[in-house]
């Protein structure tokens, strides 16, 4: 999601061991994730009530970019906990008032997903995104994950 030149706002459904189990795209291209966030939960409350999952009380892990009242407060009506690195905005003092929910040990599994960002930064069709057309540019995503996972499972 984060990067210079990241085309789409994807989140990945990854294994235990964050390999790559299958991308669902959520939004259009022209749209920063900032904006998007309140529609990318709401996809995501969906996608898991479709497959029978209960989110209430599970972590979700997002870096500092997202750090603001507007989305801790869409994140804990949707039930789940915020687990975002406080920014600290230039700040010199520490901000007043309650201290915000943080667990360091759940927030070090976030570098599962960074390295699948790494993973599909080596593919140059993925990192700049030439296709007009979201059908193909998601094929060519489905095509990269599964040379991603090709190589991790078979040691190509």
């Amino acid at each position: 999601m984060f990067g210079p030149f990241r085309a789409a706002t994807i989140p990945y459904k990854l294994s235990d061991h964050g390999y790559v189990l299958a991308p669902v795209p959520v939004a259009p291209v022209n749209e920063t994730d900032m904006v998007l966030f309140p529609e990318g939960l709401k996809a995501l409350k969906k996608a898991a009530k479709e497959v029978g999952v209960d989110l209430r009380g599970a972590y979700l892990n997002l870096d500092g970019g997202f750090d603001s009242t507007r989305n801790r407060k869409y994140i804990f009506n949707a039930g789940l906990i915020p687990n975002i690195k406080a920014n600290p905005r230039h700040r010199k003092t520490t901000k007043r008032g309650r201290k915000r929910l943080f667990n360091a040990a759940i927030h070090a599994l976030r570098m599962r997903v960074e390295r699948t960002f790494a993973w599909e930064d080596k593919f140059k069709r993925l990192l700049l995104r030439f296709e007009r057309i979201q059908q193909r540019h998601y094929g060519m995503k489905l095509l990269g994950y599964t040379m991603i996972n090709l190589r991790a499972f078979c040691g190509i």
